[in-house]
Formats: structure tokens, sequence, C-alpha cells
């Protein structure tokens, strides 16, 4: 399957790269909401988007949204069906954008499927790599330390999520994309911290990150992947964390040699 990636940027004139979408036969959206604003795309220019694609070739388009629309379910397992009670700006700007692509598929008869993401961790962006570069947390990291259960996704299980959504017509259909642990960050980066000091005994010394008591954490929710698995198909490459910081370790030491991190 060929592909072509286009920059869309809000503050320019984003009709020449909406143009070249109108030969494409699969859309996937993975530009962010803007608060505010709400998604730039449609925002700024539905009409024009509705004018091209009224008579394209497009059969598929995809939306890449984030779990938070789910809000705090005081650690409950939630799932697709699940009520969305999103507090923060940002969660409430994700969930309008889903459903104005929604709207905006079902308008012009084209399949779309929402994907809702877990945090997005992979080679170059993970607690491995944090704590070998030794880079702070954000402040939206060190507010994720308080929660009790967080979800998480390996970029290459969304790759296949991306994949396996194209391959099946399910229109309007949401799915869940997360691993299969939703542990706490400090469970993560102590565990990524243990794999560095057995892979390379003594050369990072900084303490393990997430460090908050057990007893201060939040509930949040637990994220349910089944309908991923059981509707999509899709077999997670790491369907936990520790799978997916195990072969980050592996080759790890080449690629920041490479970047000069070593």
């Amino acid at each position: 399957m060929g592909f072509n990636m286009f920059t869309f940027e809000a503050d320019k004139d984003g009709q020449e790269a909406l143009s070249a979408i109108q030969d494409m036969s699969h859309l996937l959206i993975s530009i962010p909401p803007v608060v505010g604003l709400g998604d730039p795309v449609l925002s700024l220019h539905q009409d024009f988007l509705r004018i091209i694609l009224r008579d394209s070739k497009l059969c598929w388009l995809g939306y890449l949204s984030s779990t938070s629309v789910y809000g705090d379910c005081g650690g409950a397992w939630v799932d697709e069906e699940s009520p969305t009670k999103p507090s923060k700006s940002s969660a409430l700007a994700r969930l309008a954008a889903e459903k104005d692509w929604l709207d905006l598929g079902r308008d012009l008869c084209v399949c779309v499927n929402i994907l809702r993401l877990g945090g997005i961790y992979g080679p170059g962006r993970s607690a491995v790599d944090t704590i070998i570069k030794r880079k702070s947390l954000s402040n939206d990291h060190r507010t994720r330390e308080s929660k009790r259960y967080t979800a998480r996704v390996h970029v290459a299980d969304i790759s296949q999520a991306i994949k396996a959504s194209m391959d099946l017509s399910s229109s309007g259909k949401i799915y869940n994309v997360v691993d299969d642990d939703p542990a706490p960050r400090e469970e993560v980066f102590s565990f990524a911290y243990n794999l560095i000091e057995q892979k390379w005994p003594g050369k990072f010394t900084q303490a393990p990150m997430g460090s908050a008591p057990f007893k201060h954490l939040v509930g949040e929710k637990r994220v349910s992947n089944n309908r991923l698995k059981e509707e999509l198909g899709v077999n997670l490459i790491y369907p936990s964390y520790k799978l997916g910081l195990q072969s980050i370790v592996e080759t790890i030491k080449t690629r920041l040699i490479s970047h000069g991190f070593w």
C-alpha cells in the first residue's frame, strides 16, 4: 500500500494540500484540535472539503483521537460504548472533532473510523529514552504520575490498527487502540530504569522517574481493547509496556550514538 503525507498548517492556506486528497482512496487525519477553534481542517475549510470529496475516490477516512475523551472514571474499565465525560478543554475538543468527522463521513457516504489512542510510545519516545537522555518530565507527564491507571500503545501497534481498520469496512465505528496493561507511570519508569541498569550497570545513576506514593494515585480509567482485537483481528505486537521497553532497550544504543546522545 502506497501513501502520501501532507502537512497541514492552520495559519497558512491549506487548500493546496487538501486538493491533493481528491484522488486518494484512504485519508488518515492526525491533526489535533485547537482549543477555541476546534478541528482546524473542518473549522477553516469544511465547505471546500465537502466540495472536493463529494465526487472523489475516497472510501475510508480515519481520525486519530485520544482515550482522554472518557475522562476520570474512578478506575473503572471503559470501552467504546462507555459514556464520554471529558473535563479538560483539549479532551472536549477531541470529542467534538470526532463528532464532526463522523458527521462529514455520513453526509458523504464515506466509511469513517475513530481510533482513540492511548499514550504513544516507541523508539525515541519512551521511558527508556527519557531516563537515558536525562530529560525532565513535562508538566503534563508529571500530572499523569498521579494516576493509578494509564493507557498506552506502541507505535507499531498503532500502525497495524490503522491498516486493519482500512481493511475492514465498518463505517462509524470507534476503536480503542491501547495495550493490555493499564499500569501506572511510576511502575513503567521503575521497570525502564531496571532494564537500563541491567543492560549498562552504573552508567545511568539518576533515580527512576515517577516516585509519587501509591496511596496518592487516583483512579482515572482502564481502557478495554477488546473491540480492536475481536472485530479488527489485531494481534498486538507489544501487549504490555514491558515487551515494548525491552525491545527499545535492545536497539537504543545504536540509535542514540547516531544522534549524539551516547
